[in-house]
């Protein structure tokens, strides 16, 4: 069946008027195509390295965190040493691949009257990025905590 059997007249002058048409089988389009890809694989590429970027800093903000606290834990131990805390701060940042982090504890020798202890980690942000910093170029994480001891008065 013919297509212009398919509609009336009055159908197909419409169709005329709004540009509709079918278009030749010998034109292509290759370079609006081409444009159109260029344009959206960009965009994509550039959501999915943020989203990688972002979701990297927030799992190094975690973990830097539990550092903090599993080291300041290790630290209101009575007989606990400021080395044992950085050590064990340092071995938790390990499991995600950061090194060279600036871990300190005050003070920096922990006695039996010590009421409690602070541990600090500094880390520069695009250091333990998967890709090239975007986002958190020269941005730096610095965290504390201070935690009492146990069994002190």
């Amino acid at each position: 069946m013919n297509p212009s059997q398919l509609f009336s007249d009055k159908t197909q002058s419409i169709f005329r008027l709004s540009g509709y048409h079918r278009r030749k089988t010998n034109q292509v389009r290759t370079g609006a195509v081409t444009v159109e890809m260029a344009m959206t694989v960009s965009l994509a590429f550039f959501f999915f390295f943020a989203a990688l970027e972002f979701t990297r800093v927030s799992m190094i903000r975690h973990t830097v965190e539990n550092a903090l606290y599993e080291g300041g834990r290790q630290g209101i131990i009575p007989g606990a040493t400021a080395s044992e805390v950085q050590t064990t701060a340092a071995r938790i940042l390990r499991t995600i691949g950061i090194t060279g982090a600036t871990i300190s504890v005050t003070p920096s020798r922990i006695e039996n009257s010590t009421r409690e202890i602070a541990v600090r980690i500094q880390l520069p942000l695009d250091r333990g990025l998967f890709a090239p910093a975007v986002f958190f170029v020269g941005k730096s994480l610095d965290r504390t905590l201070v935690m009492r001891r146990e069994g002190v008065q």
